[in-house]
């Protein structure tokens, strides 16, 4: 006689909670220190970036404030500054090729020759 196989709606709340917890003790022990790492950064990226809403993108803010306490100030003016100065060189590159791309239009439209064979 085959043995029954079992589903996780055989047991109770508690013997799942029981079963997960014992699951999470061992996959833990199971991962070496890459792994551990990898896994964390997967976690809490997940956490911070995939926020919806402004309530989560709140409870996000908070969360990174509380980690970096006395420097959160002066790493979002580092930030903003940062941010600030590479849109303004992106500006400044693309109005530069906006201008060399008109340039080169121009060029090409001058040094076109005519067919004279065409009507």
């Amino acid at each position: 006689m085959k043995k029954k196989k079992f589903s996780y709606s055989d047991f109770s709340k508690k013997e799942l909670e029981n079963l997960k917890d014992y699951y999470i003790t061992e996959k833990i022990k199971s991962m070496n220190e890459s792994e551990l790492r990898e896994f964390a950064y997967e976690i809490i990226s997940h956490q911070v970036k995939n926020t919806i809403g402004d309530e989560e993108e709140k409870e996000a803010w908070d969360e990174i404030e509380s980690f970096f306490e006395d420097n959160f100030e002066f790493i979002l003016e580092g930030i903003k500054t940062k941010l600030e100065a590479t849109n303004q060189e992106w500006e400044i590159e693309s109005k530069k090729n906006l201008t060399n791309i008109q340039n080169q239009d121009n060029d090409e439209i001058n040094n076109k020759k005519i067919d004279m064979w065409m009507d």
